[in-house]
């Protein structure tokens, strides 16, 4: 594969991430006025919430067998339009059938897309020969940073939801279409061109459980923060209405920054150590949390779990492209299925520990589960990174 291709591909691929974290905030930042536009009620709120990651998971394993018979860009190139376009049918319904019909496609799509994503960033990863995975996630946290900005506005201005989605949705989707065109992927025996689909290794998931646990964990403490840091921070720590609704922006900025160099940090000291030192730094900001004595401090402690958690997923699914250098697609779409199990269980974890015990104890539950990766750091390779073959290739290899 040519450097220029690499280069191409690479570029595609992120703009496909930063499309998709765009299309996701839209949609979840908007989850009231989608409750109130259907007359959704809060008892059925959460089935059609639940639903999305539910359905997302069948697609990203029945996305394992697609791809085994065409290329993972392929499902990618189609899956991100009609993700974009389930969002805009969410925004133009009137009927809650309407409603739970678009969700549904918009689960499905996503669970392709994100397997596929993912998938493709694994190969090409290795054929660069070195960490770039932590930049295809900082471009999704960018986009999730510039949705989160087009939601407040619309929020701001009391637009539609189809108004609110329907220019974003009018300039990404042909970008996304157009850019598809430069997908490139490596080969997943370690080669620099993809392999025939349907041909590779068996994926034990004996050998992949600590990777789906590591997964599971870091999304619970993710939808932790995206559930419960503005109830955490105006109702226990007695911050204000309009203080409240900084944390989660502050955690999406961290979590950029975080992503934006942490590839120079696996290169530099290896994916273990990163692996290791974002569980520790994950950890200490849950604990800040959860003995902080105002709102100031649980600012601080949201900003350290940005920083800790933001490189443990995009090096979960490096670790399994390692890890199954044959069979690469597969593990990546049996691994994505714990980043909805993780999703799914976060938010009501907390909640039901909060509404039992308290809302600072319940912050100790995902400090503790993030800890656990300490555990199981040594599956994700020998220091420094592995990319297929054993050791990271020479410098020369090295594009872009």
């Amino acid at each position: 594969m040519t450097d220029a291709r690499l280069r191409y591909g690479r570029a595609s691929l992120a703009l496909s991430f930063l499309v998709q974290g765009v299309t996701f905030a839209l949609l979840v930042t908007r989850i009231p006025a989608i409750q109130d536009r259907y007359g959704i009620s809060d008892g059925l709120l959460p089935v059609f919430l639940a639903a999305v990651p539910v359905l997302a998971g069948v697609a990203s394993v029945v996305t394992e067998k697609v791809v085994a018979r065409v290329r993972p860009g392929v499902v990618l190139r189609w899956a991100q339009p009609v993700v974009m376009l389930a969002l805009l049918a969410v925004g133009a319904g009137s009927e809650v059938w309407q409603a739970a019909l678009a969700l549904g496609v918009f689960g499905l799509a996503v669970g392709a897309l994100d397997a596929s994503m993912n998938m493709m960033g694994v190969s090409l990863q290795r054929a660069y020969g070195r960490s770039i995975m932590l930049g295809f996630h900082a471009a999704y946290s960018l986009g999730g940073i510039a949705g989160a900005s087009m939601a407040w506005a619309g929020a701001h201005w009391d637009l539609s939801l189809l108004v609110s989605y329907l220019p974003a949705v009018v300039v990404l989707l042909p970008a996304a279409l157009v850019g598809s065109r430069w997908y490139a992927e490596g080969k997943s025996d370690g080669g620099d061109l993809a392999v025939e689909p349907g041909k590779g290794a068996s994926v034990p998931f004996r050998m992949l459980l600590p990777l789906c646990l590591v997964m599971a964990f870091a999304y619970i403490g993710d939808s932790t923060v995206s559930n419960w840091s503005a109830k955490y921070l105006q109702d226990v720590l007695g911050g204000s209405e309009q203080l409240a609704t900084v944390p989660y922006n502050v955690y999406m900025v961290t979590t950029l920054l975080g992503r934006a160099v942490g590839d120079l940090g696996v290169r530099r000291f290896g994916a273990v150590a990163v692996v290791r030192g974002g569980s520790v730094l994950a950890a200490v900001g849950f604990g800040v949390v959860a003995l902080a004595p105002g709102p100031w401090w649980g600012m601080l402690g949201f900003t350290l779990l940005g920083l800790g958690l933001c490189v443990i997923v995009p090096q979960t699914f490096a670790a399994a492209g390692r890890m199954f250098p044959g069979a690469s697609d597969a593990a990546v779409a049996r691994l994505n299925v714990f980043n909805y199990v993780g999703f799914l269980v976060g938010s009501p974890l907390v909640g039901a520990l909060g509404d039992a015990w308290s809302y600072r104890g319940a912050m100790l539950v995902p400090m503790v589960l993030v800890l656990a990766t300490l555990v199981y750091a040594r599956s994700f390779g020998a220091e420094p990174a592995r990319y297929g073959v054993g050791h990271e290739r020479a410098r020369a290899a090295d594009v872009g």
